[in-house]
């Protein structure tokens, strides 16, 4: 039994995008342990599943201590996670992640309270450093939270979020663009 076949795995792969991930990047470490656990517990029952399972936690153990990444069997995470920058990584065992998103360092997705509700995150979505998503909280498609944000609240597909509580940010009003001029360039005026 082995990852080749499996479609997250090879998405995850695919998103690092480099030869011999294993010897380059900690972070597929914590994904490949996550998706083995993943396909144990899609096992049937007997003793190489608890044979399995053991040796499932043992990995799960060591990885999450030595890159201080925690991504648990129990959480539903889409193929073509990518992790940059390992350490500081919680995720809560009932989350739920979509395809191709983004964590960096220091992320946690998770509770408020013991036993409250947990964040989904669907397809691509960005979080950046020590970004925290707390509560039954859902991020949209595509959207993107600023680094030292906390998310409490629900955001839209394509926004992006910054700020403790995280609120959106605003784009530019065009006319401040066209007045901007490139660093070191004097005119006459």
């Amino acid at each position: 039994m082995g990852l080749k076949n499996d479609p997250g795995w090879q998405q995850d792969l695919l998103r690092l995008n480099m030869r011999r991930p294993f010897f380059k990047e900690q972070s597929i470490w914590a994904i490949w342990v996550y998706r083995y656990g993943r396909q144990v517990d899609a096992m049937p029952h007997g003793l190489r599943r608890r044979i399995k399972t053991r040796w499932y936690w043992l990995l799960f153990r060591f990885v999450e201590t030595w890159t201080g990444i925690s991504l648990p069997k129990e959480a539903v995470i889409g193929g073509g996670l990518r992790i940059f920058h390992f350490g500081g990584i919680f995720v809560h065992p009932g989350a739920r992640i979509g395809t191709h998103c983004t964590l960096r360092q220091g992320v946690t997705i998770g509770n408020k309270t013991e036993g409250g509700a947990v964040p989904i995150l669907e397809d691509d979505v960005e979080l950046g450093a020590y970004a925290q998503v707390l509560g039954g909280v859902v991020l949209r498609a595509g959207c993107r939270v600023g680094a030292l944000s906390v998310v409490v609240h629900d955001v839209d597909s394509g926004v992006t979020v910054a700020g403790a509580p995280a609120r959106p940010l605003h784009p530019r009003a065009p006319e401040l663009v066209l007045l901007q001029r490139p660093f070191g360039r004097q005119t006459d005026s």
